[in-house]
């Protein structure tokens, strides 16, 4: 039977894009089905230097140089009096080391545009109602842009649709995550930094001065504008009192040095808030869908890993997919759900290290002369978790555990 397409993506984030990319490259028939109209606010918005070799092999990365991002070399940490960064330049192993920080609207819209300029199938303000696995290959009940529903088939479809969870929902693949519930408070923020002394090529990631499973984001961007946000256990957040906003800023005047550097912020948006927004799923493919990025596992935000975990997760599919569009037998668990938990499960013991402490120790607290051992962890923090070289990769727990142990 021939399908009208070879792939359906769902969703046109970072991770649709590069797929899409990739796939047009090696002469696949894709459709990329966007549910919303582009630009639109999400948010996630500093990227690690490891996304940039994912744009350059998708051809994507000249558009975001062009576009006059925020640069990003590192990371800032503070708690309190105590302040420490990151370079990522100086991490362990081969790789860029810089990258940007990035308003996700005009981010994800200029990767999409530029995918449609390729010649790719992209359609924005169509939804996925439904999908039929049943038969060969797939079936998409889809409602286009004047609210007509209609069928498409595919042979493969890959859900790109981040926050959306399209197929985990319809499928029901979705499964609690293993992280507790926290909360997140949001917004973009005019930030009026200029006059301060504060370095705009680093995330500035400050924890609660009594609660260390508390902490901040400000992630600047070349605009003078910067997005800010707080996460926070749903249980402690209901102790406080007001409005999302008035909530955010009681949060961050408890962080006096935060408080202080934002005292002259304007709010560009309304605080927003997202629950909860840890996920798992009981499989993330099979010989008929792959899940990417946040569509199948969203960790947690504090090292802004997700946007590398979707890239990696577009570049890791297109092999298997072509070979199986060619005609061969492909181990999807083998040759992508377990070579993408590898640098997942990575993030995920230095998520569960930072709010246990441990990391944190390593963070404020440094041990000795130890620079390799610092290079290694700052590869991690940089989003290069599937280089195997590194011993924070194959045994995470074991080495942040053991470094944690000889800090002061």
């Amino acid at each position: 039977m021939a399908h009208q397409f070879d792939v359906v993506i769902i969703g046109a984030g970072p991770s649709g894009s590069v797929a899409a990319s990739l796939l047009h490259q090696r002469g696949v028939k894709v459709l990329m089905l966007e549910k919303l109209e582009f630009p639109r606010f999400i948010i996630g918005e500093s990227l690690l230097p490891q996304s940039m070799e994912f744009l350059q092999k998708a051809g994507l990365l000249q558009t975001v140089v062009e576009h006059g991002f925020q640069f990003k070399n590192g990371a800032a940490f503070r708690r309190a009096e105590t302040t420490s960064s990151i370079d990522f330049r100086q991490k362990f192993g081969d790789g860029w080391g810089t990258t940007y920080q990035v308003q996700r609207a005009p981010f994800d819209a200029c990767l999409a545009q530029k995918v449609k300029d390729m010649g790719v199938d992209v359609r924005f303000n169509h939804e996925v109602l439904d999908v039929d696995l049943s038969g060969e290959g797939a079936q998409l009940r889809i409602k286009d842009d004047q609210g007509a529903e209609q069928d498409i088939t595919c042979t493969f479809v890959l859900d790109a649709s981040g926050y959306g969870r399209v197929l985990p929902r319809l499928l029901d693949l979705e499964r609690p995550s293993s992280f507790p519930v926290r909360n997140a408070l949001f917004t973009h923020m005019k930030d009026r930094l200029c006059v301060k002394d504060f370095d705009r090529n680093k995330i500035l990631i400050t924890v609660h001065p009594n609660h260390q499973d508390i902490w901040y984001w400000l992630i600047p961007f070349s605009n003078g504008t910067s997005s800010v946000g707080v996460v926070v256990r749903p249980d402690v957040l209901d102790t406080y009192e007001g409005d999302n906003s008035q909530k955010l800023w009681t949060l961050l005047r408890e962080a006096k040095e935060l408080g202080t550097l934002l005292d002259d912020a304007e709010e560009l948006r309304p605080v927003g808030q997202l629950s909860g927004y840890s996920c798992d799923v009981s499989t993330l493919c099979s010989d008929k869908f792959a899940l990417l990025g946040n569509a199948g596992e969203f960790l947690d935000p504090v090292f802004s890993s997700g946007v590398t975990i979707a890239l990696k997760s577009a570049d890791l599919v297109v092999d298997p997919l072509v070979r199986q569009l060619n005609g061969e037998t492909v181990d999807w668990q083998a040759d992508y759900a377990d070579p993408l938990k590898v640098g997942v499960s990575c993030f995920k013991a230095f998520v569960e290290s930072w709010y246990e402490g441990s990391l944190q120790k390593i963070i404020f607290n440094p041990p000795k002369g130890e620079n390799n051992i610092r290079d290694m962890i700052i590869a991690i923090l940089a989003g290069y978790a599937w280089n195997e070289d590194n011993p924070f990769v194959k045994q995470p727990n074991k080495y942040l555990e053991m470094v944690a142990a000889q800090c002061p």
